[in-house]
């Protein structure tokens, strides 16, 4: 679609609106849990729109790289769902809500199952099943993929990678009592380094259609 078209539709016109009515606030604080984390700049905001049909809308800071975190646990339970199948992803990872922080130990006392994907018990447990032969075939397989989901190569940003190495001291933690109940495979500390760290650590940004 024509770039002027797009900027005289109505969604664009209620993004930036949305986005001159709310780019103002500083409620909140920036992540403090990893400590390159800090380094970012409250002050970066954009908001973009993909539409099923391929047209993408944008204000703000949309080309601005970040670090995804958080973001990679749903696409990454996606490809492992691909790889295992529903009932194999069962055995290993539950889909019920835990209502608690995402750093949680939120293991089955009888299971070890975690409760769902979307905190970081699940999310190592969901890593660990991509499949490849060891972490690092696994990681590239997720890379691969996130470059198809985004349209554009994600890379790994080391510094954030290493401040996650450096402090994760409880996702180690919680990779061992996983380990322990066999929801592991693999040694956890080849888990964590060379998968599951890196893959909150990469940066993304919007494609520039």
């Amino acid at each position: 679609m024509d770039t002027a078209l797009l900027d005289r539709s109505p969604l664009q016109q209620y993004l930036d609106a949305l986005h001159a009515g709310l780019k103002d606030c500083t409620a909140g604080d920036v992540a403090s849990y990893r400590p390159e984390l800090l380094r970012a700049d409250p002050d970066w905001f954009g908001i973009a729109i993909a539409t099923v049909d391929g047209h993408v809308y944008q204000v703000g800071d949309t080309q601005q790289t970040f670090s995804i975190q958080s973001i990679s646990k749903a696409f990454v339970y996606g490809l492992a769902l691909e790889d295992n199948g529903i009932d194999s992803m069962a055995t290993k990872v539950d889909v019920e809500p835990s209502g608690e922080a995402f750093n949680s130990i939120s293991l089955r006392p009888d299971t070890g199952r975690p409760l769902n994907p979307m905190i970081n018990a699940g999310a190592i447990a969901t890593a660990s099943m991509v499949e490849g032969d060891n972490p690092d075939a696994k990681l590239q397989r997720i890379l691969t993929a996130f470059a198809r989901y985004t349209g554009h190569p994600l890379k790994v940003d080391e510094q954030v990678y290493r401040s996650e190495k450096e402090t994760g001291h409880r996702n180690r933690a919680i990779a061992h009592l996983l380990r322990g109940f066999g929801i592991l495979n693999d040694p956890p500390e080849g888990i964590l380094d060379s998968l599951s760290s890196r893959v909150t650590s990469c940066s993304a940004r919007r494609n520039p259609w």
